[in-house]
């Protein structure tokens, strides 16, 4: 079965909508009648056109884990440049770092509860609990983000140099991980690559610990090009040999156990310091071998400097940039108008990641109304974007048990439906980020679907309940918030504008309006009780209070198991 034909398979008659065979919203009286065959010829000039609350929510969508109404607000009356360079501007101080939550369940002899342990020793007895740890912290700050766009790089980059923690036999290198992640996740390209290179968990996962000048292991050598680099394309026509020779440009690098934590050293006496001869594709380039405490650093540096003289990176990276915040089909068109410029300004600007960044998404392209609401969204963007939507309470911070088994029920909600964060399927990353031909459609099947609205109406009706606490959704905490809650019309409108990336039918209209008003009965209705439910000194108030709770949570409901929810 198809996706236009799967989702026309679950929803109601009343809330009709589907996908299209490329995955974007159907439905004439909601996009407009336009041509099966899906193309665009805007480019990356500046755009020009109106910058209203439409467009500002299509950019917060796509760069942020869902919008709160505090996001909005804080951007709303802005320019379209003002509003970019605010999501660009992202703090240079870490996160704090994941703490020992574990300390009620099992003892850590050298790590207080409520303390991090990301610089003591190692101990393989809590060794699984601190992966949890990592895990949920790391998903706790998808949650925790300011309104800029770090924590959806980190996220891209993550999928980008892909590894997965389960293979890492320290914690403490994957929190490492994610260090350079946050540090270099807007910076320059180049200097990214670098410090992955000779990242812990990096020379762990992909054997660089294991790459001597007498058992060469070329693991590293061959994904830093085809994954992380210049990829697979017609155009990256490095060679085996060429592979053979980054292998030992990168003999030595190894990993210090004894620090913690564990850290990154070079052992010249691994380090093949012969001559390393290159393809035409690198112009017959020959790296100098080294001796020395310092020749890893000074042939990895000419290693970098050769490749990324190669045009291919910056259009590899920009295509990659472009799948991932615009849409995940490149044409022609998209490539010549789109991909080569963007890539200009790559190269340009000494691979610049906010540099690129800025273009893109202050471009004509990006705002074309043919890349809007085209994208389904990955499991983080749609469970941690409710949870943010929602304004859902999580406990405080001081209760480190509890709120890292909330970080872990959002974790397993991940792994369910095909995000599992840490842990990646491969080194490729996540295959809807890179596998023709569905792409961002295989997020959505009949198994994850089904999970992805159990999510939401779970934490709306049930809640994650830890001992005696319950963590459910508050829908008053939104609902209040919004323009006139008390008239039924404005309210599911300021929903629909706020939650959804599409307007309604009529008809879907009239579905959610059933919910407040139901067999049809007169507007004031409502308008009578959500005044006494907001009123403790009316006589109806506990009544009415319960009666229309009960109705804003299947408002929420219907509108979140809506196909549209699903998109951003």
């Amino acid at each position: 079965m198809d996706r236009k034909a799967f989702f026309q398979s679950i929803k109601s008659p009343s809330v009709a909508n589907s996908f299209s065979a490329d995955g974007s919203p159907q439905g004439s009286e909601i996009i407009g009648k336009k041509p099966l065959n899906r193309r665009t010829n805007t480019g990356t000039n500046a755009y020009t056109g109106t910058f209203g609350k439409d467009e500002l929510m299509h950019l917060l969508r796509r760069t942020l884990f869902g919008v709160k109404l505090a996001d909005y607000n804080q951007y709303k009356g802005k320019t379209l440049e003002q509003v970019v360079d605010a999501l660009l501007n992202v703090s240079s101080t870490l996160p704090n770092p994941p703490i020992n939550n574990y300390g009620n369940l099992v003892n850590d002899p050298n790590v207080p509860y409520g303390s991090t342990w990301v610089n003591a020793a190692l101990d393989p007895a809590v060794e699984p609990y601190r992966k949890g740890s990592v895990k949920s912290w790391f998903w706790g700050q998808m949650l925790t983000q300011s309104a800029d766009i770090q924590a959806k790089m980190v996220l891209f980059w993550h999928n980008h140099f892909a590894l997965q923690f389960l293979e890492i036999p320290d914690a403490r290198a994957c929190y490492v991980y994610t260090k350079v992640l946050y540090t270099h996740a807007l910076g320059n390209f180049k200097d990214l690559t670098r410090a992955i290179t000779i990242d812990p968990a990096m020379l762990f996962y992909l054997n660089g610990r294991l790459n001597t000048k007498k058992a060469p292991d070329e693991n590293y050598a061959r994904e830093l090009q085809e994954l992380f680099t210049l990829g697979k394309g017609p155009n990256s026509k490095y060679t085996e040999d060429d592979v053979k020779a980054m292998a030992k440009v990168l003999t030595g690098w190894s990993i210090n156990p004894l620090t913690n934590p564990f850290s990154t050293t070079f052992l010249s006496v691994n380090h093949d310091s012969s001559d390393k001869q290159f393809s035409a594709f690198y112009g017959n380039t020959v790296i100098k071998g080294q001796t020395g405490i310092n020749a890893g650093n000074t042939e990895l540096d000419d290693l970098l400097t050769m490749i990324f003289k190669v045009d291919e990176v910056a259009l590899f990276i920009c295509r990659k940039l472009y799948e991932f915040f615009v849409y995940y089909e490149i044409d022609d068109s998209v490539e010549t108008n789109v991909i080569v410029p963007l890539a200009k300004v790559f190269r340009d600007s000494g691979y610049s990641i906010k540099a690129v960044l800025k273009t893109l998404l202050m471009s004509e392209h990006f705002f074309d109304t043919w890349n809007r609401a085209c994208v389904i969204k990955d499991p983080l963007t749609q469970q941690v974007g409710f949870c943010r939507e929602m304004e859902l309470k999580f406990p405080a911070s001081t209760d480190y048990f509890l709120l890292y088994q909330m970080y872990q029920m959002g974790m397993n909600f991940g792994q369910l439906t095909q995000l599992n964060l840490g842990d990646p399927p491969n080194v490729a990353g996540w295959p809807a980020w890179y596998q023709k031909p569905l792409f961002h459609r295989s997020w959505i099947n009949s198994d994850t679907l089904p999970k992805r609205n159990q999510f939401t109406d779970y934490l709306l009706f049930i809640g994650h309940k830890v001992g005696t606490y319950t963590m459910i959704v508050d829908p008053w905490i939104f609902v209040k918030k919004l323009s006139n809650p008390g008239k039924a019309d404005d309210l599911i409108a300021d929903c629909v504008s706020h939650l959804l990336p599409l307007s309604l039918s009529a008809a879907q209209t009239a579905s959610l309006k059933e919910v407040l008003l139901p067999g049809g009965i007169p507007d004031y209705n409502w308008s009578d009780e959500y005044r006494a439910a907001t009123d403790p000194s009316d006589p109806n108030y506990k009544t009415a209070l319960s009666t229309a709770t009960v109705k804003l949570q299947y408002l929420l409901k219907s509108i979140m198991n809506l196909s549209e929810y699903q998109l951003s």
